[in-house]
């Protein structure tokens, strides 16, 4: 890092170093609420991509070899490092992406606990023995890092997303190449450098390149094309993850990808509607809409919906928007002007369809008045389709039945909840609903850094947290025959 003018110039991290790109070009980070310039950063390339792979490729056996204690060690000294910057993430986040504080400093809180949990796993990657046919022959299946693992972050949740994607692999002795979006390129990669070369980590276990608009793909086709790479984590949009996995499917490499989702939120006529309004808020709204998580589809029964919708309304129409530095927001900007206007077009469309707006449907600059559509029906767009921003449509159902099969009426499946009186009805929802994670009697949005989030259907495959070893490791079957055998020939 160096400084240039009034902000900061960010580098390339390669085996440990702060480098430039082989170009030499730089982007512009902007403030998503003002659009200030943020800090200059390295634009990465095809080049970078693969001087960063060499990197790991170089790191990797001897990282692998390190003892499993040790590795723990660096793993909670990244803690240590990142918990005393927890303030400086917090403002960061909010400058980069514009999240409002109070996602911004949960982020930045929760972010230690990812190391933590990771240090917890390395002494889980375990293998075991299993009964041998031959005579004299000991037969055993163990787990081995992969080597090479790349990561590619979104903007929305850079901090935990980006983590998520490096902590579990280099936790079992992986090395890894980080790209976070060019959206959010310190919180979701500088700063990580930044953490694991003060926590001391070997040259070459981290490298982070950051590359700005219209290069994403050019780093991503190394990621894919290049052999020592032999696992991608994905965090982004349906669109993309499926392009990626298409490219990586010709390679057989294994991508882990979570990825779009139109998450129901179900909310029974048994319901505390005080309390189920308090969850539908957060559920929504949080970090304006774009989080992959967020209730998106809000499905009421019918006894209760008008009710429920008059202290929806209510509450929404308060929520604070503006400058997310103000800790009195709860609604920020959208992350760019190409967000906006998208959520401008599926609120339009869905009025024209007959959807009523019941508040907002406004916005001044990127932010975009939170709003709430009623008479939703499954025919509509803004039904199926994920709607990436701080509009919450309600489906009023019959009763619970129709509730789960219209939860269940969508290509994603990612996150779900349903909040009932009754635990046991809430349970056999739960088990019903076409989706990798469901809350009962909370919000969609969850984040605990052993859980094994991830989703089914056009949501993805594969999951982190205390499953990520299955993802990150290579099974490997070995015998020993201890006394000679009899060949067929």
């Amino acid at each position: 890092m160096r400084e240039k003018g009034k902000s900061e110039t960010y580098r390339l991290y390669i085996s440990g170093e702060w480098i430039d790109s082989v170009d030499g070009t730089f982007f512009d980070d902007c403030n998503p609420f003002n659009n200030e310039v943020v800090a200059s950063v390295a634009n990465a390339g095809s080049e970078d991509a693969e001087r960063a792979i060499d990197a790991a490729a170089e790191a990797f056996s001897a990282w692998a070899a390190v003892p499993p204690s040790q590795k723990r060690l660096y793993l909670l000294r990244a803690a240590d490092v990142m918990e005393r910057r927890t303030r400086d993430f917090g403002l960061m986040l909010s400058k980069e992406t514009g999240a409002a504080s109070a996602f911004a400093m949960f982020q930045a809180g929760l972010g230690p606990n990812y190391f933590r949990e990771a240090a917890s796993q390395v002494h889980r990657v375990m293998g075991k023995t299993i009964p041998a046919e031959l005579p004299g022959s000991f037969s055993m299946i163990l787990r081995q890092p992969v080597g090479v693992v790349a990561g590619i972050s979104p903007w929305n949740g850079p901090l935990i997303l980006s983590l998520r994607a490096v902590c579990f692999p280099i936790a079992y002795g992986n090395t890894v190449v980080l790209k976070p979006s060019a959206e959010s390129p310190i919180t979701g990669g500088i700063f990580l450098a930044q953490i694991f070369e003060e926590a001391g980590f070997p040259k070459g276990v981290l490298n982070v390149i950051t590359n700005g608009p219209g290069r994403s793909s050019e780093v991503g086709e190394r990621f894919v094309t290049d052999r020592r790479v032999k696992r991608i984590s994905f965090t982004g949009s349906t669109e993309v993850g499926r392009q990626l996995a298409e490219k990586a499917g010709r390679y057989l490499k294994r991508i882990t990808l979570e990825l779009g989702g139109n998450d129901p939120l179900i909310i029974l006529e048994d319901a505390d509607i005080d309390y189920a309004v308090e969850a539908a808020v957060f559920g929504r709204f949080l970090h304006q809409g774009q989080v992959c998580m967020n209730a998106k589809r809000i499905i009421v029964e019918k006894a209760v919906a008008a009710k429920f919708i008059e202290k929806f309304v209510k509450k929404v129409s308060v929520l604070r928007v503006g400058d997310p530095m103000d800790p009195e927001t709860i609604i920020g900007p959208l992350i760019n002007d190409k967000q906006l206007e998208l959520i401008k077009g599926q609120v339009a469309r869905a009025v024209a369809e007959g959807a009523k707006l019941l508040c907002g449907g406004r916005h001044e600059g990127r932010c975009y008045y939170p709003t709430v559509l009623g008479d939703v029906t499954e025919d509509m767009e803004i039904f199926q389709e994920e709607t990436f921003g701080p509009v919450a449509p309600v489906i009023v159902v019959r009763d619970a039945q129709e509730a789960l099969r219209v939860a269940n009426n969508s290509q994603f499946g990612l996150s779900s909840a349903v909040i009932t009186a009754d635990a046991a009805l809430g349970l056999e929802i739960a088990q019903k609903l076409e989706a990798g994670v469901t809350h009962i009697n909370d919000s969609p949005v969850k984040a605990e850094p052993h859980a094994p989030v991830g989703g089914v259907k056009d949501s993805g495959w594969g999951r982190h947290g205390m499953e990520a070893v299955e993802e990150f490791t290579e099974l490997h079957w070995v015998t020993i025959q201890r006394m000679g055998r009899k060949f067929p020939f």
